[in-house]
């Protein structure tokens, strides 16, 4: 490919890429993609037919073979290669994720960070894969084993990181020796195909990476295809179940990453001003739409009035603008229907005796009428049954629920479903001790308002936050995308003449 098919000019229509190159669809599907800041349309992207997941399989699973025999090394090269151009279109890439997703660029650029640090840990590999020798474990036996690459996996990846989530899974697959298929959102697809066009350049072969955009159709074809060995999915709670349900069910390893609620717990001892400085940037950042955002301040005793006093200023202030201006502080949400099932969740809070202290709907932006904007919203005198506890809501919302107490915070919080992500926030060391020991969540933050693991650490929830056996990236990607095989061996020298019928045992 020459001009990046994914550059700041959008193409007219976003296609697949298989097997090198873009490959044009037959499946007559096309679905609009929007400009979120404006309510205009700014492209198609197509969608594919079971045929062309079928075609983008069979790419992945020719070039199996060979790039899995391929040096560690040689892959680790083709990594820092890639790593190299992210660099140079760092840029491009954040311009495009805010034109298709409404981030503010800012964000977006932190987002390509991010993703990038996932490849610069993928970049050591050979020195990852390294396995353990046992030397003379008794009678002239050795053992050993190793880590071998799967085949063909594939990613499934959601609307509100479209590089940083595929980071978390291709970099890593590809680096361990196996072939990858990414199915991005169909909401904002741009950004998989400038990826794409950058691992050709760091000279991956043909077939290592495809591309294949659509909908539940493409997601179906890879949950039953036979020659896609492992899938990795970012996104909500119910299609996490499903994938993981289905994807199992006919033999695949799936790791299925769903929603959350996270909160954020302010004691009476916490700095108040970090407290409110973390609590603004960690819900109303991204319009909310990180699956790591807060979403419940939970007040514990008389911290609470103070906290209320703070937040309604601060979130009546926010800059909410077209995400590529500079002083944005927020942007708009992903769609138009997104945005009004935001609104339906403020309706039903309203509606449920939740305090409404800043409400968000209504919101217009000068010179972007058509966008799909909404203002920072807060409630207050939220209750645990209340849905917009329950629920996740994905959106610029965040409840204040009042506990009397450090045990009743910690109750609440282990009562939900989800165990994505938690915070405390506090000045004394004992209570944060007790806290990351007692709290029933996979990641935790002491001070921290979102604590995402570093890129060789791992990323994932507890309960219905997480369906699978590990986690993401790190040492435990690693894991997920590599079959563990131990392996014994003797040389005839040091064989003893004559049948053992009894269990071999250390000599």
């Amino acid at each position: 490919m020459s001009a990046s098919p994914a550059s700041s000019s959008f193409p007219s229509l976003i296609q697949h890429y298989i097997n090198g190159q873009l490959a044009p669809s037959d499946s007559g599907r096309r679905q609009d993609v929007f400009n979120p800041a404006t309510g205009e349309v700014s492209g198609k992207v197509v969608l594919a037919s079971t045929a062309e997941v079928d075609d983008a399989v069979a790419a992945a699973k020719a070039a199996a073979p060979a790039w899995a025999e391929t040096a560690p090394l040689k892959r680790a090269r083709v990594m820092f290669k890639f790593k190299e151009l992210l660099d140079k279109h760092h840029k491009e890439m954040a311009a495009i994720i805010t034109r298709e997703h409404g981030k503010v660029l800012s964000d977006a650029m932190g987002e390509v960070t991010r993703g990038l640090e996932i490849v610069e840990f993928a970049c050591g590999m050979p020195q990852l894969l390294k396995t353990q020798f046992s030397d003379n474990i008794g009678g002239g036996i050795d053992n050993f084993n190793l880590r071998q690459p799967l085949g063909v996996t594939a990613g499934i990846t959601p609307f509100n990181f479209p590089f940083m989530v595929p980071m978390w899974m291709a970099p890593l697959a590809i680096a361990t020796g196996n072939t990858f298929i990414l199915k991005p959102s169909e909401r904002d697809p741009s950004a998989s195909l400038l990826i794409a066009e950058l691992f050709k350049q760091a000279g991956l072969p043909d077939g290592v990476f495809n591309v294949v955009q659509g909908d539940k159709v493409a997601v179906d074809a890879l949950l039953h295809h036979p020659d896609v060995a492992a899938i990795s999915f970012v996104g909500s709670t119910p299609i996490a179940e499903y994938i993981y349900s289905e994807g199992t069910r006919n033999g695949k390893r799936v790791q299925a990453l769903g929603g959350a609620k996270n909160h954020l717990v302010v004691m009476p001892d916490a700095n108040l001003e970090q407290a409110v400085d973390a609590l603004m940037g960690a819900a109303y950042g991204s319009a909310g739409e990180r699956c790591m955002a807060i979403s419940v301040a939970v007040a514990v005793g008389d911290v609470a009035d103070k906290l209320v006093d703070a937040l309604v200023p601060r979130v009546k202030a926010l800059k909410i603008k077209n995400g590529m201006e500079a002083d944005a502080e927020m942007g708009p949400v992903v769609t138009a229907v997104h945005k009004a099932k935001i609104e339906a969740y403020i309706a039903d809070g309203i509606a449920e005796g939740a305090k409404l202290l800043v409400d968000g709907r209504g919101l217009q932006v000068a010179d972007h009428e058509g966008g799909f904007f909404l203002g920072g919203t807060l409630f207050d005198h939220v209750k645990q049954d209340m849905k917009i506890h329950r629920e996740e809501i994905f959106g610029p919302v965040l409840c204040i629920v009042r506990v009397p107490d450090f045990a009743s915070a910690v109750n609440l919080i282990n009562a939900h479903e989800f165990g994505n992500g938690v915070s405390l926030f506090t000045s004394d060391g004992n209570t944060a001790r007790e806290f990351s020991r007692r709290i029933q969540v996979g990641m935790v933050g002491i001070n921290v308002p979102i604590p995402v693991p570093m890129a060789w650490h791992s990323f994932g929830g507890w309960k219905r936050s997480l369906f699978g056996d590990v986690h993401a990236y790190g040492e435990e990607g690693i894991r997920f995308y590599t079959r563990y095989k131990s392996i014994m061996q003797r040389w005839p020298d040091s064989i003893d003449k004559g049948a053992e019928f009894t269990m071999p045992v250390a000599k």
